[in-house]
């Protein structure tokens, strides 16, 4: 899949994969990672936050650091300024190939080109610029408009 995915893509990856770890969640409840990992919860993900010296926020458990998450990494949602992407890839990468991510999608906002082509050339899926939360009301949530059958809850 290319660092560009289509609608289609997007859809097929949030239909999935339903583990989200939140990298950067926040306890304030008035902050965009707070909302946004209390949405996917609510929304049948199972979601888990990455941030050091926090402990739970938006009612999920939060861990230090990725290798610590003991759930598979499907999805790590990046809410961190872009700055610090090449350090977060670089942590992906320096776990063993069958612990790493299957997406990496850094929300609306956050780009680095150099730090997503190395994770895409170790065969992430990259998302970037792009809110997870307004992407899956848009291609998952309004489906049933569009007469697509309703998304199971199975």
């Amino acid at each position: 899949m290319s660092m560009k995915p289509t609608d289609a893509e997007i859809k097929d990856l949030l239909t999935k994969y339903k583990n989200v770890v939140v990298v950067g969640l926040s306890t304030k409840t008035d902050r965009p990672s707070f909302e946004i990992a209390r949405y996917l919860a609510d929304h049948d993900y199972e979601v888990v936050g990455v941030n050091p010296g926090v402990v739970q926020a938006a009612g999920v458990s939060v861990y230090a650091s990725l290798g610590q998450v003991p759930v598979p990494l499907e999805i790590v949602d990046v809410f961190r300024s872009p700055e610090y992407i090449p350090a977060l890839v670089e942590s992906i990468l320096a776990l063993p190939p069958e612990k790493r991510p299957k997406v990496l999608w850094l929300q609306e906002g956050i780009t680095h080109p150099d730090a997503e082509k190395q994770a895409a050339a170790a065969g992430i899926t990259v998302v970037s610029d792009r809110c997870i939360m307004t992407e899956r009301e848009r291609l998952i949530s309004t489906s049933f408009l569009k007469g697509e059958p309703a998304e199971s809850h199975g």
